[in-house]
């Protein structure tokens, strides 16, 4: 399946692309003319992210533009050069925004849990990219098990039932923020990336793996060893839920 000069396998891309789709249909996350920036970490959920919208651009019923953002965050050397191929391989424009959010969390606050105070730093920081780019809506990468890991980090540490939204407007920026790939298990996204060979960016952060959020998804994993369904099950509830704006 080509996507500009680009070509990727055609029935991971297709599964994909099909429950992107339906996800932003059902949610009603774009609409006529919208100008999007994508987060795009060089991780592997973003870059399947950007490839997926900006193959749906072909042939969605409304028309839309996209733009990559990628926050550098001021440590480590993290060399972006393969996601600027990959921009320019599928037609996308590529803006790297540099920023000092490691810094800051790492060394001027030397937070002991540094990943709430990192994710609002880059929040505000992409937000205010894409109002610079002309852009009203973002696109983040989060998919089906970050919205199930985000519930019970939530339940666990915070003693409240919550997941982020499928659609969050910011009233004081005037701009949304989507999530297209909420359908999407990460393994199906783990296997796109390695059935196409697309070169993903290392993740610089101090903190990487060493997590709250490594630890549940370490834990259900194991929990999934006895119940195969129990993603299924924490998924289907929050749609359920009617929370935060999900629905069935």
């Amino acid at each position: 399946m080509a996507v500009g000069r680009r070509n990727f396998s055609k029935r991971g891309l297709k599964r994909i692309l099909g429950q992107t789709r339906r996800a932003i249909q059902d949610y009603e996350m774009i609409r006529e003319g919208d100008r999007i920036a994508v987060g795009v970490s060089g991780g592997k959920d973003s870059l399947t992210l950007l490839i997926a919208l900006r193959k749906l651009m072909d042939f969605y019923p409304v028309s839309f533009e996209i733009r990559a953002v990628t926050l550098s965050m001021g440590i480590g050397e993290p060399d972006y050069s393969p996601v600027k191929q990959l921009c320019d391989d599928i037609g996308v424009e590529y803006i790297i925004e540099d920023t000092y959010i490691g810094k800051i969390v790492f060394e001027a606050r030397q937070e002991n849990n540094p990943c709430s105070l990192c994710a609002n730093l880059r929040r505000g920081a992409l937000n205010n990219a894409a109002l610079r780019l002309g852009c009203n809506k973002v696109a983040l990468a989060h998919n089906r098990d970050d919205a199930i890991e985000t519930l019970l980090l939530s339940t666990f540490y915070e003693g409240r039932i919550h997941t982020f939204s499928p659609v969050t407007y910011l009233s004081r920026k005037d701009i949304h923020v989507i999530r297209p790939l909420l359908y999407v298990e990460e393994k199906q996204i783990r296997s796109f990336i390695k059935d196409n060979g697309i070169q993903v960016v290392h993740n610089p952060c101090p903190a990487n793996g060493h997590t709250k959020r490594q630890y549940i998804k370490d834990l259900l994993t194991d929990l999934s060893l006895d119940n195969r369904e129990i993603k299924n099950n924490i998924f289907g509830a929050i749609k359920r839920s009617g929370l935060n704006g999900w629905h069935e």
